[in-house]
C-alpha cells in the first residue's frame, strides 16, 4: 500500500484547513495530482474558505481514500496559494490541466509540500484482520452502495 497509488486511484481528496479563528473547514478536491512523494497540488476552482485559510494558517491535511476498498493515506503537510505570478505557475498548471482539460477554470493552485503520511483504514481490517481484505472491502461497499462493476 503506497501513498502514490491511493492518490492515483482516488476520485476525491478532501483538504482539511484551519482559519485565524481556529474554526475547522474540510473540503473535496476534484482536480490533483503529485509532482512527487512531497508535492501535491490541487487545484483551486471554487474554494475561497480554503484558499484564506491557507494564506492565514498554511499547515493542512490532505486525504486519499480508496472508497470500495476503504483504505488510503493522509497527509499532513504546509501549503502555499501559487497564483499567475509565481515562477512554477505554468509548471503546476500544466500538471493539473491534464486531468481538468479545458472545462475547469483553475482560479489558483494549492502547493502541499508533505511533511508526515500515514495509513486510514477501516475500522474493520483491525477488528477482523482474518476476513478482512481488500477484496472483501470492495464486494462489502459494492452491496452497500448498490452499484456494480463495470464488464
Amino acid at each position: 500500500m503506497k501513498l502514490l497509488d491511493f492518490a492515483e486511484k482516488s476520485v476525491l481528496c478532501w483538504l482539511a484547513t484551519v482559519s485565524a479563528d481556529a474554526a475547522p473547514n474540510v473540503s473535496p478536491k476534484e482536480i490533483f495530482t503529485f509532482i512527487d512523494e512531497n508535492l501535491v497540488l490541487i487545484a483551486n476552482i471554487a474554494s475561497p474558505e480554503s484558499e484564506r485559510n491557507i494564506q492565514v494558517n498554511p499547515k493542512v491535511c490532505v486525504s486519499f481514500i480508496d472508497i470500495f476498498e476503504q483504505r488510503g493515506f493522509k497527509v499532513k503537510g504546509t501549503a502555499q496559494v501559487v497564483t499567475t505570478e509565481d515562477r512554477d505557475w505554468s509548471e503546476y498548471l500544466a500538471a493539473l490541466k491534464v486531468l481538468a482539460g479545458e472545462s475547469y477554470p483553475i482560479k489558483n493552485i494549492f502547493a502541499v509540500t508533505v511533511e508526515s503520511s500515514s495509513k486510514i483504514m477501516a475500522p474493520s481490517y483491525g477488528l477482523f484482520p482474518d476476513t478482512t481484505t481488500p477484496e472483501s472491502q470492495v464486494e462489502g461497499a459494492l452491496d452497500t452502495y448498490k452499484v456494480q462493476r463495470k464488464v
